[in-house]
């Protein structure tokens, strides 16, 4: 058995360590990347400006408030 434990710990990655370059592997890891196929263009700008706005300001989540001025910014009024 401790044979078994020595072979999987050599073969460890840290996947927490940055490149030397300083840029991440992979893609971009974004909570809603894929959900711009909407069949209606309103939805997809709405989703692509909420996106830019907690890309913005750093937030992974946004408050209604928050989303009425995202909003308000495309244009739209009561």
């Amino acid at each position: 058995m401790p044979q078994l434990i020595e072979a999987t710990s050599s073969s460890f990655v840290d996947r927490r360590t940055v490149p030397s370059d300083g840029r991440p592997q992979g893609p971009e890891r974004r909570q809603f990347s894929n959900s711009y196929s909407s069949e209606r263009p309103e939805v997809a700008e709405l989703a692509e400006a909420v996106d830019r706005y907690k890309l913005r300001h750093r937030r992974r989540f946004i408050t209604f408030e928050e989303l009425y001025d995202v909003i308000e910014g495309l244009g739209y009024h009561k």
